[in-house]
């Protein structure tokens, strides 16, 4: 039996999966205890035996690949979205080193307020509702999960040499908008695999998921389902 697993990103929950989920049977991943992708990857092949359809937003996209380099034979469908395949960046290491030490010296509220606008399009920022979804699901979340999940993204491997092995169908989805993981990282990502499309979502930013819910929940869940 093929398990459809939901992988989320940098601080996030089922929250992110939720229009998905009202659509699709499936499994969220917990990301909370490991502190590298690797890891992250190895437990969650562990946990769901099996063939698998996996779908994963941004971090969660990038454990996806890695454990599609893994267990390749596993992987059934790919999803990717608002992701990126690139090494570490130059002065990366400096400037997460000093965000985790800002949630450890100021919390997770003032982390919010820091982090999530940039990662939202501007056009969805004055969306109350969304924003304070946003900050509850990151004031679920602590400063040594935070600090987890940045090490293991400090120390993420190169993800390129994997993408020609990817032979399963992939699903490469992004925000219009998205800052963090623009339009020309996915377009670099979808002329490295041998199978796959791009789809990219209108009016959101790298949180397409939750600023447009309908809009992925309507072309994932029949690619993960079908």
């Amino acid at each position: 039996m093929t398990t459809t697993l939901l992988i989320p990103g940098l601080l996030c929950d089922a929250y992110c999966w939720e229009p998905v989920l009202e659509r699709l049977p499936a499994q969220v991943a917990n990301l909370s205890t490991q502190d590298s992708l690797t890891e992250m990857a190895r437990d969650l092949l562990a946990q769901n035996p099996g063939p698998l359809r996996v779908a994963g937003h941004s971090m969660g996209a990038r454990v996806a690949i890695e454990m599609a380099r893994q267990a390749p034979g596993r992987i059934e469908k790919l999803a990717l979205l608002d992701t990126g395949i690139h090494p570490l960046k130059p002065g990366e290491p400096a400037s997460r080193a000093e965000i985790v030490k800002f949630a450890y010296d100021h919390g997770m509220q003032a982390l919010a307020d820091r982090w999530l606008p940039p990662m939202v399009w501007t056009g969805n920022q004055t969306n109350a509702a969304l924003m304070a979804d946003l900050t509850a699901m990151v004031l679920r979340m602590d400063p040594d999960l935070h600090a987890r999940q940045i090490k293991a993204l400090v120390e993420r491997p190169d993800a390129t040499p994997a993408m020609a092995q990817i032979t399963c169908p992939v699903l490469l989805m992004v925000g219009r908008h998205d800052q963090w993981s623009p339009v020309s990282q996915h377009e670099d990502m979808l002329a490295l695999l041998p199978d796959a499309r791009l789809d990219i979502i209108e009016d959101a930013g790298h949180f397409a998921p939750v600023e447009r819910p309908d809009a992925v929940a309507d072309r994932l869940v029949p690619f993960l389902r079908d």
